[in-house]
C-alpha cells in the first residue's frame, strides 16, 4: 500500500526538525518545541532584552489550483525584488544627493544677491 503524501510530508518535517533540534542543542541552544512544526529558541538582543527566534518548518504543497510549490521561482523573484530595492535606493540617494547640492548652490546664490543688495 503507497504512502500518503500527508504522512511522507508529516515525516519529512519532522525529519527536518530533528536536524535542526540536535544543532542547536549541540551549540549549547535552548530549544521549546512550540507546535507540530515549529521550535522556539529564547535569547537576548544586543541591548539584553528578552527575545525568541521562531523557526517554522513546513513542506508545501503548492496552490489549490494545482500549481506545484516552487522554491527555485520564488529565491529568483526575491533576488530580483531584492535587486530592484537596492537599485531604486541607490538612485534616491543620487536624487537626495543632487537636490542638495543644488539647495546649496541656490543658497549660496542668495546669500551672493543679498551681500550685493547691501
Amino acid at each position: 500500500m503507497a504512502t500518503s503524501n500527508k504522512k511522507l510530508n508529516d515525516e519529512l518535517r519532522n525529519k527536518y526538525l530533528e536536524v535542526l533540534k540536535t544543532f542547536f542543542d549541540e551549540s549549547g541552544e535552548e530549544v521549546l518545541v512550540t507546535g507540530t512544526n515549529e521550535i522556539c529558541l529564547p535569547c537576548v538582543d544586543s541591548e539584553q532584552n528578552d527575545k525568541f527566534i521562531q523557526i517554522v518548518v513546513k513542506v508545501p504543497t503548492g496552490s489549490r489550483d494545482g500549481d506545484a510549490f516552487d522554491g527555485y521561482s520564488l529565491a529568483e523573484d526575491f533576488k530580483i525584488k531584492q535587486d530592484l530595492k537596492t537599485q531604486k535606493k541607490k538612485e534616491d540617494e543620487e536624487k537626495k544627493k543632487k537636490k542638495i547640492e543644488k539647495d546649496k548652490r541656490l543658497r549660496e546664490e542668495k546669500k551672493k544677491l543679498k551681500e550685493q543688495g547691501e
